[in-house]
């Protein structure tokens, strides 16, 4: 019987490099917008070409089967009409074998001359992208083209697409495992999958509650004690020869969140599905830095756990003791993701003495109403750590904010009968990278906060509904500028 589930990684299609055109394939072709309104748009047999980013027109005649705008030529561009032009191929693609036609699996497009490196990157992610698909179904599904060829003759494309492919499968794994459904994703599922798609120059440790227990991890103990499903963490370990820094990633994995007994309300609870995203980041971008073989030592950890109502859940007002020996206050048990990630940041600083620290989580709604859906919230310990990621975000099509660690706001979350508190007063998203910041032993911090761009309800850009990916690609352009 076929498996209804879709395969984790993900097939992407295949972009092959050559330097002609092959006679018979479908082309489609690139076209800039008119650089002032007094130029004409282009018309190609009969069909007015806009030239704006992302506007992919079908025409009819024995020419270019496609024609996709490129706006002004801004590498951002490139993506948005790399992924509007795979979707248009999908969609003809489908119509061709719903005719009875004969169905096309290879695409072929000519580069601009003008078009960089960047432009290269752009272009990529957004076909690779821009057609992903997750659906559980036991129909057959649609056709897709199988491979895109991109012709020029530039002898550094190559690399750029090896390069750029990778980015893309990172972020294209994130989405597969935040966009599995939690009555497959379990912590373990989650722990064992990690260690089936890490590859071979990544050593992945999976640790059980027992060994949670052992190690005093009461933050993932707490939480994931609600649950039938108990907790796991994920200690992922890539060690290059020669690397001088060290890099330590934690992600959150809470793999389903009700809220625990502070729960959330029916609406938008089913969403918490992707509550591990910053967790399938971590896992896909340590994946990625490894087959890239950057030259940087990178330690990954992702605590696991599901936040559920039991008899045996944890409670507001317990006092919970982390990894390490702090205490704290728990005011809200939906708070769950800084009480799994304070046990890792201890725990990963202690044992591996990292020369930085990332960590990554959809932890707060407030930075939903800070920043919308489309930007991550940046807060940091050091401003040159702080620079890199919003410089490596930008590169790879990511956006970061940095918001401010406000110090008034750090007596709040001193504990009057724990360490420290869980849910002091003040704005959510600084209060809450505030409480972070006391595991981190004072060494270079970020914290990634993308509770807004994780998931989508549209198509945007290279962005299909579901989990985005968001902040996998930042971590391996971050890992590679540390390198």
């Amino acid at each position: 019987m076929r498996n209804p589930l879709p395969p984790v990684p993900a097939t992407l299609l295949d972009i092959e490099v050559a330097d002609q055109l092959r006679r018979g394939l479908p082309t489609a072709r690139l076209v800039a917008a008119p650089d002032n309104d007094d130029v004409e748009p282009l018309e190609l047999e009969g069909v007015r070409i806009s030239g704006k980013a992302g506007d992919v027109q079908t025409l009819p005649g024995a020419g270019p089967r496609w024609v996709a705008g490129l706006g002004d030529g801004e590498p951002k561009q490139y993506r948005k009409t790399g992924a509007a032009l795979v979707r248009a191929v999908h969609a003809s693609l489908a119509e061709d074998v719903e005719s009875g036609g004969k169905a096309f699996r290879a695409v072929q497009l000519e580069l601009p001359e003008e078009a960089s490196g960047e432009h290269v990157t752009e272009l990529v992610l957004g076909l690779l992208l821009g057609g992903y698909r997750f659906k559980v179904t036991a129909e057959e599904p649609k056709p897709v083209v199988r491979t895109i060829r991109l012709v020029s003759a530039d002898p550094a494309l190559p690399a750029l697409v090896e390069r750029a492919s990778a980015l893309a499968a990172a972020t294209a794994l994130t989405r597969d495992l935040a966009n599995t459904p939690s009555n497959v994703k379990t912590p373990a599922w989650l722990a064992d999958t990690a260690a089936r798609v890490a590859g071979p120059r990544v050593e992945v440790t999976v640790r059980d509650e027992k060994w949670l227990a052992a190690e005093g991890f009461g933050g993932v103990l707490a939480v994931g004690g609600g649950s039938a499903r108990p907790p796991r963490l994920v200690e992922m370990t890539y060690k290059p020869a020669g690397a001088t820094r060290h890099l330590l990633l934690v992600g959150k994995g809470i793999t389903f969140d009700t809220g625990g007994l502070s729960i959330k309300p029916a609406d938008g609870m089913h969403l918490m599905r992707t509550d591990m995203a910053g967790g399938a980041a971590v896992i896909a971008a340590t994946r990625a830095i490894a087959a890239l073989g950057l030259p940087v030592r990178v330690t990954a950890l992702v605590p696991c756990a599901e936040n559920h109502v039991s008899g045996s859940s944890y409670r507001p007002g317990d006092i919970v003791r982390h990894y390490g020996g702090k205490t704290t206050e728990v005011g809200n048990t939906d708070a769950e993701g800084r009480m799994v990630l304070a046990d890792a940041l201890a725990y990963g600083i202690r044992k591996f003495t990292p020369d930085y620290v990332v960590d990554a989580a959809t932890l707060t709604g407030a930075m939903k109403v800070s920043l919308g859906l489309r930007t991550g919230g940046l807060f940091a310990s050091d401003s040159s750590l702080a620079a890199a990621v919003v410089a490596a975000g930008a590169r790879v099509g990511e956006a970061w904010w940095r918001m401010p660690l406000v110090e008034d706001y750090a007596e709040n979350v001193r504990g009057d009968f724990g360490d420290v508190r869980q849910t002091p007063g003040g704005p959510g998203g600084i209060t809450a990278a505030l409480f972070l910041r006391e595991f981190t032993a004072g060494l270079p911090w970020a914290h990634l906060d993308i509770a807004g761009p994780a998931r989508s309800e549209k198509n945007y850009d290279e962005v299909v509904p579901g989990a985005t990916g968001f902040a996998a690609r930042t971590l391996v352009e971050l890992a590679a500028s540390l390198g």
